[in-house]
């Protein structure tokens, strides 16, 4: 049983940043991929970015995030971050990471969720 455990979030202005931790125990994850998502009130879940931790290393991103946000892992801590750069109030939501046995944007397939994490970006 994999538990995912994210800290980091918080209140930032417009275009300042934030660093989002995603730390995982209990389980192999050295297979899998692992995901950020994020859910704004009255919105759909929306996939934000992924990465594998094996090599070669695959990273997916968001077309709402790509060149804001990077996705990053640290083998040796079993943890995945997510530096949120040039935030924007849109980038408002719950932020939850989970694992997938596959790399793939489909919340669906990700079997394994995080609690959450509140990041609210003031204009």
């Amino acid at each position: 049983q994999v538990q995912l455990v994210e800290s980091g979030g918080g209140l930032v202005q417009a275009g300042g940043s934030l660093r989002l931790s995603c730390a995982a125990s209990g389980g192999t994850v050295s297979r899998r991929a692992m995901g950020w998502f994020r859910q704004a009130p009255g919105k759909e879940r929306e996939f934000v970015a992924t990465i594998t931790w094996g090599v070669p290393t695959t990273i997916l991103y968001g077309d709402s995030v790509k060149g804001r946000f990077t996705i990053s892992r640290d083998n040796t801590k079993n943890t995945v971050y997510l530096q949120m750069n040039s935030l924007k109030p849109e980038d408002t939501a719950v932020y939850s990471c989970a694992t997938s046995p596959v790399v793939t944007r489909t919340a669906a397939r990700y079997d394994y969720w995080g609690q959450g994490t509140q990041v609210t970006v003031s204009s």
